[in-house]
């Protein structure tokens, strides 16, 4: 057989009712347009009959390999037929009847203008009734899909779908690791954080044959999880400015008055405690934003130039002197907290104010002390 220059991944998991419909309808496809493609099909571990009927299929349709992946997983699944794949351009569908391959050439075409991934869309044509369950229809899909385009500025509207393509180039590109549903969010995930083309391919989506394997709230889980961790900007970076300044600003306001009073109740001292909190989570979270920022950079091959920049003027020792004055100044207030109750015989003192602005400041410095270590340790680089 020719080198192809279409490959056709189908993974596949007990799909015995729908597996030879739906390797059938490829074959006639490229029989019919003459494609140069070959079709892999990646047996995930099926337990039906579905290993007995590839079997059967593989003498009658010649472009037909299948490989076993034992890993299980509908990541695994795609990784191991991507990574097999003989052809230029790659393109995944689901063995369960639900994507027309007649549209293959779509994708294909996507890819020849440029395109680096080109995505499935399937809401682009209303979506026959019982088709799609409600919740994914609905509620899942639009989230997700808005999600991505706000926090990675994409432009695809149906994140999950599963009949996509992508040229070989790209793939070696992303270097994708996940194993399970999270496999498809990370797939554009990172061809947007490595500003690749992305196109849309308008396409119908049928009723799917047999049982879904799909967990819905498990599977959106694993979605959303991995989403927000290549997301620190949102997860941790603005609540943390956020955290931070609410604490700063109602520590300020408290220290330096008397009672402030809102819709009728008086806050004295007391609510220092929570904007010494505030400050102290808030400060910690934006730690943890550049923490994921760096190991992105040194682990999974992220580029930032304006943060590799600003990197370069925060390392080790400098976290370590400035956690170091902060700790001081913190403990230098306590000493003359100390002093002062010395000053009255051990008696009543108040100096509440000034021992929670100790605490915290205390904290801040401890927390720069250790940070400074943790960015040292994750910014030292793969090779």
């Amino acid at each position: 057989m020719e080198t192809p220059e279409i490959s056709i991944i189908v993974p596949c998991r007990n799909e015995e009712s729908s597996v030879e419909s739906c390797l059938q309808e490829i074959h006639t496809l490229i029989e019919k347009e003459q494609l140069k493609a070959e079709i892999i099909l990646v047996d995930n571990g099926s337990t039906d009959a579905t290993p007995a009927l590839l079997q059967k299929l593989s003498a009658h349709i010649p472009e037909l390999r299948v490989i076993n992946e034992p890993v299980p997983g509908y990541g695994s699944a795609c990784m191991r037929g991507l990574n097999d794949a003989k052809g230029t351009y790659l393109l995944m569908l689901d063995c369960d009847m639900s994507y027309d391959p007649s549209t293959i050439a779509l994708f294909v075409e996507s890819l020849k203008k440029g395109n680096a991934l080109a995505v499935g869309n399937r809401f682009s044509e209303k979506i026959k009734k019982g088709v799609m369950p409600w919740h994914h229809q609905y509620i899942g899909n639009p989230l997700f899909s808005f999600l991505l385009r706000l926090f990675f500025g994409t432009k695809i509207n149906d994140i999950h779908c599963g009949m996509r393509a992508i040229t070989k180039e790209a793939l070696a590109t992303l270097k994708l690791q996940t194993t399970g549903m999270e496999f498809a969010s990370e797939m554009i995930v990172k061809a947007a954080k490595h500003h690749l083309p992305i196109g849309e391919v308008p396409i119908q989506y049928r009723a799917r044959i047999g049982t879904s394997k799909l967990r819905s709230f498990a599977d959106g889980w694993r979605h959303l999880r991995f989403i927000l961790l290549f997301s620190p900007l949102f997860l941790f970076f603005i609540p943390g400015v956020i955290a931070f300044g609410l604490g700063s600003i109602s520590m300020i306001a408290l220290y330096f008055s008397s009672r402030i009073n809102l819709g009728g109740i008086n806050f004295v001292v007391h609510p220092m405690f929570i904007s010494g909190a505030l400050m102290n989570i808030g400060y910690q979270l934006v730690f943890f934003a550049i923490f994921t920022k760096i190991y992105a950079m040194t682990h999974l091959r992220e580029t930032s130039p304006r943060f590799e920049k600003l990197f370069g003027y925060f390392n080790i020792e400098k976290a370590l002197i400035c956690g170091g004055i902060l700790t001081i100044l913190g403990l230098g207030l306590y000493v003359y907290i100390f002093v002062k109750w010395l000053g009255v015989h051990f008696g009543t003192l108040d100096e509440i104010k000034n021992a929670i602005v100790a605490l915290t400041i205390t904290t801040l410095g401890i927390q720069t002390f250790f940070n400074g270590f943790m960015l040292s340790i994750l910014g030292i680089r793969e090779k």
